[in-house]
Order: structure tokens, then sequence, then C-alpha cells
């Protein structure tokens, strides 16, 4: 049997890595910049995190939810402390598509609504709804286009107002940093515009966090920069550091019922223990405080060096915290793969010309001003 060939791959095979570093399976290290699409949030590798998942799977590493797991509520109690909605609720499951999956089922089962209101652009999974409220006719199939969705533009609330207020929208989903869709940022009056029209109108809105949340745009929730409690919030990704783990953090609104929802792996004794130990590691190392401060730094640095000339081919460079887009006025598809193989430095990308930087939040200043010198030895090279 072969693999199911849908990845193009680049010839490397990442081996080992350490905080902000991976090496090769020849030995070749490489600064990490990307964090495997900002899964890894504490560091590759950080000795906490190894300590607590071998401890558990020495212990237990799997049983069904059939029975009490004290992990998930202790997982429940200190993520509302950290994050700060102690009065939500957590269902936990194994990845940011079954988040989505989850949140867009339970917001129909609280008002009987099948409609669903996403921003063009927008990227939220591949799986069944959840690929139906991804803006990218590409990658849903005929199976998935049941015509749920509406897709409406960035930060003009008019075309979103005109559509909540027909009284048949059941949820708007949101990034308020998109990933794929850019690293475009949603703006605190639209949100809050957003906010007000669903609350009028008894629709659900869910703040889409599985790349934007857990610390990467120097608050631990992206929309905390933008005054708006959500009624859902979907993580996944840096939420374990690399085992697959995805929650929904729900309203105090929902009230949950037998069987409504339900998982077989989600929120198993390991991912629990290792969630566990990433908020461990993000109070301690203040590592939502780094990434507010190093993506700054960042941010500034590389707007500095494109207004003086010394960024060829950028345009642009916007972001929040370690969330970042540099958008070229070529393709990225030369400076990204030279960066990997002159540079020794992985990246994102996003559409044909955005080079994303989602580091682990662990990335030090040193690592930024490292980056950004290889990042301009590539460019005044092309």
């Amino acid at each position: 049997m072969e693999l199911f060939d849908v990845y193009p791959l680049f010839d490397i095979t990442i081996d080992k890595g350490q905080g902000c570093h991976v090496w090769d399976d020849k030995g070749q290290e490489y600064l990490d910049l990307y964090g495997g699409h900002a899964v890894i949030s504490v560091g590759h590798s950080h000795p906490h995190y190894v300590e607590a998942i071998t401890r558990q799977v020495n212990k237990l590493g799997f049983y069904s939810n059939s029975v009490q797991n004290p992990l998930q509520r202790e997982l429940a109690h200190r993520l509302g402390k950290v994050c700060g909605y102690d009065d939500y609720q957590l269902f936990l499951i194994n990845s940011g598509a079954e988040a989505n999956e989850n949140a867009l089922k339970l917001s129909s089962f609280y008002n009987g609504r099948t409609r669903v209101l996403s921003l063009e652009k927008a990227f939220h999974g591949r799986t069944s709804l959840a690929v139906e409220v991804t803006n990218n006719p590409k990658i849903i199939s005929p199976i998935n286009d049941n015509g749920h969705v509406t897709y409406l533009p960035i930060n003009d609330l008019q075309p979103w107002k005109a559509e909540i207020e027909k009284g048949d929208v059941c949820a708007v989903i949101i990034e308020c940093i998109q990933g794929v869709g850019g690293i475009r940022l949603v703006t605190k009056e639209f949100l809050q515009g957003l906010r007000e029209l669903c609350d009028q109108y008894d629709t659900v809105l869910i703040c889409d966090e599985i790349q934007c949340g857990y610390g990467r745009s120097g608050k631990f929730f992206a929309h905390q920069h933008l005054g708006v409690k959500p009624d859902i919030i979907t993580v996944a990704k840096g939420i374990c550091n690399g085992f697959p783990m995805g929650g929904v953090l729900i309203s105090p609104k929902f009230k949950p019922v037998y069987g409504q929802l339900g998982t077989t792996f989600g929120g198993n004794h390991l991912g629990c223990a290792g969630a566990l130990a990433v908020l461990d590691v993000i109070e301690q190392e203040k590592l939502v405080e780094n990434a507010a401060k190093v993506g700054t730094y960042l941010i500034d640095t590389l707007t500095a060096e494109m207004k003086a000339g010394n960024l060829p081919h950028v345009v642009d460079v916007r972001g929040q915290g370690l969330m970042i887009g540099i958008e070229l006025d070529i393709p990225y598809k030369e400076p990204r793969t030279r960066l990997i193989k002159e540079q020794h430095c992985f990246t994102g990308c996003s559409g044909t010309n955005v080079i994303r930087l989602l580091p682990p939040l662990c990335l030090s200043m040193d690592e930024a001003k490292d980056f950004v010198e290889r990042f301009k030895t590539v460019l005044n090279a092309q």
C-alpha cells in the first residue's frame, strides 16, 4: 500500500526538535518560524511537556468517556481561569475541524436554524460543515455543498446586517485573524457590530480561535483585542503542542443534553495531561506576553525595513503577536523555498504571495532578529 498522495512535500525529513529549532535526518538545523501550522505553542520537546506525557502514558493513555476522567475537569477549570472564561463549559474533541463541526451543530440545536454566515477567504476545516463554511470551492465536494452558507466581506458590516435581519441565520463564524486567508484582521467596530446583531436576532456568534488563539495574538484569544465575548469559542492546534486535541468553549446560555454531542477519543487521559502541561508552561514562562513582545518587534522591524527599501518585493506586513503575514509583489514560492534550502528557515504561506509566520510562542528576540537577517538575505539576492 502507498500513501494517498495529496500533500506537495519538501524533500526534507524532520527528525527532532527543540524549542524553535528542528533538525533533519542529515543533521541540518532549521529555525522554525512555522511551528507545524501554529501547532507548536510551547516549543518542540519542552521538557515539562515531555515529562507529563511520559508520566501519563506510563500510567494510562486512554479510557472511554463512559467513566470519570478528573483530568478533563482539571483542564476545564485551569483553562477557564487562564483565558478568562470561568463561567463557560468545555467540550473536548480531537481537532479544529471537529471543534467547528460541534460548534455549528450546537448552534443549530439552540435556535433550530440552518443558515450560516462566514467570511470571504475563511478557513474552518475540511470535514462536512467545517469545509462548507470554508471559502474554497476546490475543497468543497458536491456532497458538502448543501447551500447552508453565505460568504461576506471582512470589516463591512452592512451586508452582514442585511442577512442577519432576515431572521433565519443560525450562526456567524469568524476568525478574528484569518490564517489561510492571508493574515487579515477583523476590526473592533465590525466584531462589536456583529455581536449586537447576533444578540438582537438570537444568532450564535462563533469565534474560531484554532490558529489565532491560545496566546498567539499576544492575548489568550484574538477576539479579546476587540472587546467582544462570543457565544462559542473553538480551539485546537496550540492546545496540546502537537498531540491531536481540540475544544469548544460554550456559553452558559447553552444547556447540555445527554447524547447531544459525543466523541470516542476526545478528552482522553494522554491529551489532557499534555494540555495541562502546555498551560503550565504558558503561565510559568509568560508565553502570551512573549508573543506580544516578540511579535511587536517583528512587525515593527519588518515594516521599518520595508519602508527603508531593505526588503525588496515586500509590500505589506500585518498581524498581531506571533501571527504575521508578509505580503509580496511576487509569488511566495521562490523566496519561501530559498529560505528553507539556503537559509534553513521554515515559514508558512497563504494565497499566492503571502508568507506566514507562526512560530512557537517561546520565540526569543535573538531568534526573531536572526530571522529578519535571513529574510533580508533571501530577498536581496532575488
